[in-house]
């Protein structure tokens, strides 16, 4: 099965060479950047993967542009702090031309503060990640943009390894930047929120992390990474309730 890999970056170098080195097996790379002032560029053409230029158009769309620049039928998609491992790798290279799957998903292991989290709701944590570009595709949301398909969608074996937030500097710019999108994105659909209502929804984050998805078994990083998510919540419902009162 040949497959193109569709990624899409803004100042990636930190990332993108440890991500582009585990697709090398792809029969093309695509990378669909946004003007990046860092290495980005150099990196891609290192791995042999095209390069292409867009302006930000939202998660979802910006990722279905870069499929559009693919040229097979099978698509993974990846983000930069992503890495194929050697078994996922096999996986794919040993998915029939003819399988009656029009997508497959993939189990991320997700590493904070440089340690890899197995509870906290973060893992298992399948995702779609490959699928066929005529029965699935992303949909349009700004952020937590997903694929879908009416078709059936398979579960492939190995792991999808997920370097996110290895400094609090960088969990906090990127917090900033998704509570604001995801805030925007609930005011679109007419969604409002009270600050009450905002602190109750953060307080139960928390405990639903720490207790019910066991991130107590991850000891401190999982406890940072429960009180950390229960901010995310806190500040993308107060962002929602001071856009109400504009």
């Amino acid at each position: 099965m040949k497959i193109s890999v569709a990624i899409i970056t803004l100042n990636a170098a930190r990332d993108l060479d440890r991500c582009l080195a585990s697709v090398a097996f792809a029969d093309q790379i695509v990378v669909l950047d946004q003007n990046s002032t860092d290495d980005t560029t150099e990196i891609c053409s290192r791995h042999g993967a095209e390069i292409h230029q867009t302006e930000w158009l939202g998660f979802g769309r910006t990722k279905s542009k870069a499929v559009s620049f693919c040229r097979n039928p099978w698509i993974l998609s990846l983000d930069t702090d992503e890495l194929v491992t050697p078994e996922l790798r096999r996986a794919i290279e040993e998915l029939p031309d003819d399988t009656n799957a029009a997508a497959f998903t993939v189990n991320r292991l997700s590493r904070f503060l440089g340690h890899w989290i197995r509870h906290c709701g973060w893992h298992p944590h399948h995702v779609v990640r490959q699928f066929q570009v005529d029965r699935a595709g992303f949909n349009d949301l700004p952020v937590h943009e997903s694929i879908e398909t009416d078709g059936t969608i398979e579960r492939l074996p190995g792991l999808l390894h997920h370097y996110t937030y290895q400094s609090m500097e960088q969990y906090i710019d990127k917090l900033n930047r998704y509570t604001t999108l995801a805030a925007e994105e609930m005011h679109a659909r007419g969604r409002s929120t009270n600050l009450p209502a905002a602190v109750l929804r953060s307080k139960a984050a928390f405990w639903r992390m720490w207790i019910l998805q066991g991130g107590i078994l991850d000891g401190w990083p999982g406890f940072v990474l429960c009180l950390s998510s229960s901010f995310y919540v806190l500040s993308k419902y107060t962002k929602l309730w001071r856009m109400d009162d504009r």
